[in-house]
């Protein structure tokens, strides 16, 4: 099955983008900066499996992401650049390691080739405990949430992938299967790969998601890589920083 995708500008002699969110994400969470994005080239912004419009899977590992993220490319016509947040930008990788004549750049956002300690499992079962049938709108779900979720920007985006409706309310995150395989999700696969293709990692300035024990593992496995630091800004780089996050892209990708 093919992942659900949007397309914004049109093909031309640039290579296409294609954006991958990351976990609790979707395309449309991307939408503003592909549309600023597009002016010179088409851009591409997906829904990965158990996500958004996309198919449901008991499979999450980034194998399985890579294999779809390679099935959208060839449907595409690839190669193609592409930019990953978070758990996109591990797929990514793992992409540009199996099958990297469908990559020409690779944009790796504040996430590194290394399995991490934390978890996301307390976001899902605060996902979870909301009575969707006695909601009838997402603030209420807002008020629920805050009792577990004291951040009202994080409750903000994981509230996008609720869906209010007559029939029912339901979530368009597979909340079972991404619990399932949250060890491998902030994981990574034991792995000796090796992109020789342009990368840049762009690293939150407040992030410690790239550190110093990761980037000697950034130059391992991307000989040709760089790393960029946006300064003032976390995790979601690109949120907190859109406009430096889109003028580094912008720059980075060029004319090809």
């Amino acid at each position: 099955m093919l992942l659900n995708y949007q397309a914004y500008g049109e093909a031309s002699d640039q290579s296409d983008l294609v954006i991958v969110h990351g976990l609790f994400g979707a395309g449309r969470n991307w939408r503003a900066i592909a549309k600023h994005l597009s002016t010179a080239r088409r851009v591409i912004t997906v829904d990965l499996r158990n996500h958004g419009d996309s198919f449901w899977d008991d499979d999450n590992s980034y194998v399985a992401l890579a294999i779809d993220l390679a099935q959208v490319i060839e449907h595409l016509g690839g190669p193609v650049d592409l930019l990953g947040h978070s758990m996109g930008g591990k797929a990514g990788m793992i992409l540009a390691f199996d099958r990297p004549e469908l990559i020409n750049r690779l944009v790796v956002a504040d996430i590194a080739p290394i399995a991490y300690r934390h978890s996301q499992i307390s976001n899902i079962e605060v996902m979870q405990s909301v009575p969707l049938d006695a909601i009838t709108r997402r603030s209420e779900a807002d008020v629920i949430m805050a009792d577990k979720i004291d951040d009202p920007m994080v409750r903000a985006f994981l509230l996008q992938s609720l869906n209010i409706d007559a029939s029912g309310n339901t979530w368009s995150l597979n909340l079972d299967a991404l619990a399932k395989n949250m060890p491998a999700i902030v994981g990574f696969p034991d792995t000796d790969g090796v992109f020789d293709g342009d990368t840049v990692f762009v690293r939150g300035g407040n992030s410690d998601y790239i550190d110093a024990v990761s980037e000697p593992l950034i130059a391992t496995h991307f000989p040709n890589s760089s790393i960029v630091t946006i300064p003032n800004a976390g995790h979601w780089v690109h949120a907190e920083a859109p406009r430096e996050f889109m003028t580094l892209i912008k720059d980075y990708l060029g004319a090809t």
